[in-house]
């Protein structure tokens, strides 16, 4: 209990004795390389969320220190996220104007709040969680997303004026009607930042493509005149480590940010989580949830209070780290220090940052996010992951993005629901062409029935949710083929609850009064101590229980009608040898 404690709240001096001389050599390298990346896009990430270029910097500082002390993955870099930045701008924006101190104020509260959930979360020991949202709807929100970032970027690459807080639907009608105040310096600036960073992916993946895009883009403005043609520039960020900051603790500010904050939560967990396993698959770490999502709340809560708004794992900067030869999380440490020090030596240059610049990259990093592979392969081999992923995606763009949230993980509960509601009920008979007649898939090879009795075996749970689903198998199984003596092979059940033990018990009753019964054999020892607790063995009868198939078939022959018997030709179990046949 001690140890679990200690792993729980200290969880770095599990992976302290792993630091050495070449570790750290290795995470130096990894960290370089992170710090770099992460400089464009934490200027990039801050303006979707509708905040100064300084706060996604003072996020990437701050948040990954945390999450690398208390979370559970190596390899994860945490900090600010595309997804994450556009929900802080959608939730807050209804409340304040971005930009404005009263924004920044609340985006914090916001973080602070969505950091207690995760935390609470996690000392829950709630981390399975987000195993029940589905791939789809991740894929479908994180599309939305990506297309709301594109809209809302282009303005600034197109250089027109467009009102902040439009619709995505008004956002689109506005830039038709001024296509042709369409300034072309500016566009020009946005294509060049475009193609840099696309041309150097392509040629020179090492190098860092966003970083020479914004440069090239800079440059760009500078042969163009900059302002003399309308182009406007992102400003001087402070040359300074994060300041302290104090969220709004108000009755009011809490009240009115809880549901978003929830949102934002939930988002970012699932976030941290998927990318940490998808890592984990080619590391071979194993992954706690739960700790997960503790250093993801703590990170969140501290943050808050150090001028860092929400973040989450980021899976371009974890992927990177791993492949950068990364060995500990002291690579996410040394690359939250070297931005430090990077923001106090190059901070001034950003005044001549053109806008339209970082549009281009922002107009990147959204198409980046579109899952083109997974969603068409979606679309081509399911219908239900098809009509999610396309909820899910219309919900992002059409609705308020928390709710899009809210949408996405119901849907991801229907459809686990819906999976577990049924099923699969597998029909079994013996093979005799084997020496000792091993029950086989009727379905995978034809062979034949007893008339009287029908062996099924349950895979999955039976619990509240697939109750009706199996009585109306049985039901066929009694009704239509005229079969009363049923023998339950339990061997793959791994669940039940209250409500399915008493369907059992009907069930059981309702067969014993037309002359047969359930018999069940091969039960796991926690259903069985289940139904056997619940007084369920006691209402069917200790009788109906059976450690063997062989044993319950033996059992239950004794019951089957004689006469039918000897007019069988079938003649599938070891037991019909002993009844003379028909002649």
């Amino acid at each position: 209990m001690k140890s679990l404690a200690i792993r729980t709240f200290l969880p770095f001096l599990a992976w302290f004795p792993l630091i050495n001389r070449s570790s750290l050599r290795a995470d130096f390298i990894a960290g370089l390389t992170g710090a770099v990346i992460v400089l464009p896009q934490g200027v990039a990430f801050a303006t979707i969320a509708g905040l100064p270029p300084q706060y996604g910097l003072y996020t990437a500082m701050v948040t990954p220190i945390i999450a690398a002390l208390f979370g559970s993955s190596r390899h994860l870099i945490s900090g600010p996220t595309t997804a994450i930045s556009i929900v802080i701008f959608a939730s807050v924006s209804h409340h304040a104007t971005p930009g404005t101190p009263e924004f920044i104020t609340l985006a914090l509260t916001l973080t602070f709040l969505a950091g207690v959930y995760q935390l609470a979360f996690g000392l829950a020991r709630l981390g399975v969680l987000v195993d029940f949202v589905s791939h789809t709807v991740v894929m479908g929100f994180t599309a939305g997303a990506a297309i709301l970032i594109a809209t809302s970027q282009l303005k600034h690459v197109l250089g027109i004026s467009i009102p902040r807080g439009e619709s995505f639907a008004h956002t689109w009608v506005d830039i038709y009607h001024l296509l042709d105040q369409t300034n072309f310096a500016v566009l020009g600036i946005a294509l060049v930042t475009l193609l840099t960073a696309v041309v150097c992916k392509r040629l020179f993946p090492r190098w860092p493509n966003l970083l020479l895009g914004l440069i090239a883009g800079s440059l760009a403005a500078v042969v163009a005149g900059g302002s003399d043609h309308g182009v406007t520039f992102v400003g001087e960020i402070p040359a300074q480590l994060p300041p302290l900051s104090m969220p709004d603790f108000s009755v009011a500010a809490i009240r009115q940010l809880a549901p978003e904050a929830f949102a934002v939560a939930l988002l970012g967990l699932i976030e941290a989580v998927s990318i940490a396993r998808s890592v984990s698959t080619r590391s071979h770490q194993r992954i706690d949830g739960n700790q997960e999502f503790i250093g993801q709340g703590l990170s969140n809560i501290v943050g808050s209070f150090f001028s860092s708004y929400a973040g989450s794992g980021s899976f371009t900067r974890s992927g990177i780290n791993y492949q950068a030869g990364a060995r500990t999380p002291m690579a996410a440490i040394f690359a939250a220090v070297l931005l430090m020090l990077v923001v106090l030596l190059i901070a001034p240059l950003t005044a001549h940052l053109p806008v339209a610049a970082m549009g281009g990259v922002i107009l990147l990093v959204a198409y980046g996010l579109i899952d083109f592979r997974h969603i068409a392969e979606t679309l081509a081999k399911s219908r239900g992951e098809t009509a999610i992923l396309l909820v899910t995606f219309f919900s992002t763009l059409f609705l308020e993005l928390e709710f899009a949230i809210y949408l996405g993980v119901l849907l991801s509960l229907i459809l686990y629901l819906a999976r577990t509601s049924r099923p699969e009920i597998i029909t079994l008979a013996p093979d005799t062409h084997e020496r000792k007649h091993r029950l086989v898939n009727i379905k995978t090879k034809p062979v034949s029935e007893c008339p009287q009795l029908k062996i099924i075996r349950i895979d999955r749970a039976i619990y509240f949710g697939s109750v009706s689903y199996i009585q109306g198998r049985i039901d066929v199984i009694t009704e239509i083929q005229g079969i009363v003596h049923i023998l339950i092979d339990a061997s793959r059940m791994n669940y039940i609850d209250m409500a399915g033990a008493d369907m059992l018990v009907q069930e059981n009753r309702r067969l014993q009064a037309r002359g047969g019964g359930l018999y069940f054999c091969g039960l796991k020892s926690k259903v069985w101590q289940f139904i056997a607790e619940g007084r369920y063995v006691r209402a069917i009868g200790a009788a109906a229980f059976f450690d063997h198939k062989s044993q319950a078939i033996a059992a239950i022959f004794r019951k089957l009608d004689k006469d039918t018997c000897r007019k069988c030709s079938r003649r599938i179990f070891t037991e019909c040898a002993t009844v003379e046949e028909v002649t």
